[in-house]
């Protein structure tokens, strides 16, 4: 099993929507490290630390677990998408998207604060200056560290 970090902007699409819908398709994501990682290393089961971006304060709000493997993101050949792609196309869709699906929500965000004052978490990619991925691999014993701070522990 791997473990992930994705990233998300609430006022678009946050924990609660997710919890709301059960599931839903990551779709969007244009950069192509990113896209590897859902078409080359992504399962079904793998778990994700669902974090808030453009928040304040951004962190981890809770919980998803991927329940579809990577397919192709059909807004990349939508012309009214914002996520519209002129290359894509369905012989060559270019851009994939995984479904994630609800797991659970932190009785409290484990904020981007919290997660540098945390020395254990130090090797986190998202802590990285200048790395800005969506979706990041996540080493699992700091999915777990992330996981217990986010329960209250």
């Amino acid at each position: 099993m791997n473990y992930w970090l994705m990233k998300t902007e609430p006022d678009v699409y946050s924990i609660e929507d997710l919890r709301r819908d059960g599931s839903t398709g990551w779709e969007g994501v244009r950069n192509y490290q990113a896209r590897n990682f859902m078409r080359d290393e992504m399962a079904t089961g793998d778990l994700v630390l669902v974090y808030h971006s453009n928040a304040k304060p951004p962190g981890v709000a809770g919980v998803g677990r991927i329940v579809r493997e990577a397919h192709p993101d059909l807004s990349a050949q939508d012309p009214d998408s914002p996520y519209f792609d002129a290359k894509a196309s369905p012989d060559n869709p270019r851009w994939l998207q995984v479904e994630v699906g609800y797991v659970e929500t932190f009785d409290r965000m484990v904020s981007l604060d919290r997660l540098r004052s945390d020395q254990a978490l130090s090797g986190m990619m998202v802590l990285r200056k200048g790395c800005r991925l969506s979706i990041q691999p996540v080493a699992r014993r700091d999915f777990e560290r992330v996981v217990k701070i986010g329960r209250g522990g």
